[in-house]
């Protein structure tokens, strides 16, 4: 009988460290899911001198609905400073997919002409593959044309404002932030779920 008991009492014991380990997870994601909700507001600091929108899936050579949510944002943040009589320069990146027929940033400055912005406005950056890369890229193309440590305007969802401010503050970026609504509740609450996880994972491993 000694023998049983004992094996009940190991197995209980480890039944509550899974438990207190599926527990301290849970708690860790819900933390994690609080800070991308506090960080989904823009965050917009005075004129910028370029405005970069941050690129996500096409589909075939179209804006897919989250993505064109951020160029809607951006136009209508850009006539509101063409209201003032500011024009700054505008980024449009995001590279291309094993099954994207074009660059994210040729579907996103078509766009863009296609609503009337002037075509020498904008500069492509069409090599990036992450979120890391678009801020890192498209700095250097603005570098290029005398913009180096100008103001940034950052477009892009809500859900992912919080790893851009992260990751342009590790870059020296100085930053604001504006916020595009997702195209609906589902795909939002897919969105802010998954980037629980980039949010630790570009932490940990983007430099």
């Amino acid at each position: 009988m000694g023998e049983p008991v004992r094996a009940a009492g190991r197995l209980k014991l480890v039944v509550r460290i899974l438990f207190g380990l599926v527990l301290v997870c849970l708690a860790a994601f819900l933390v994690l899911e609080g800070v991308v909700i506090a960080g989904s507001v823009s965050d917009l600091r005075g004129d910028p001198d370029a405005v970069v929108i941050l690129g996500c899936k096409i589909w075939g050579e179209e804006p897919s609905p989250a993505l064109q949510r951020r160029l809607d944002t951006a136009l209508d943040y850009l006539e509101e400073l063409e209201g003032r009589g500011v024009e700054p320069l505008i980024v449009v990146s995001g590279g291309q997919g094993d099954d994207e027929p074009i660059s994210e940033a040729r579907a996103m400055a078509d766009y863009l002409i296609e609503k009337g912005v002037r075509e020498e406005r904008i500069l492509l950056e069409e090599q990036s593959t992450n979120t890391l890369e678009n801020l890192k890229y498209s700095s250097a193309l603005l570098a290029e044309r005398g913009i180096e440590g100008g103001h940034l305007t950052v477009v892009s969802n809500g859900f992912h404002l919080t790893r851009v401010r992260m990751l342009a503050d590790r870059l020296g970026l100085d930053c604001s932030t504006l916020s595009a609504p997702m195209p609906d509740w589902h795909s939002r609450i897919y969105s802010t779920a998954r980037e629980a996880f980039a949010l630790v994972k570009s932490f940990l491993l983007d430099r």
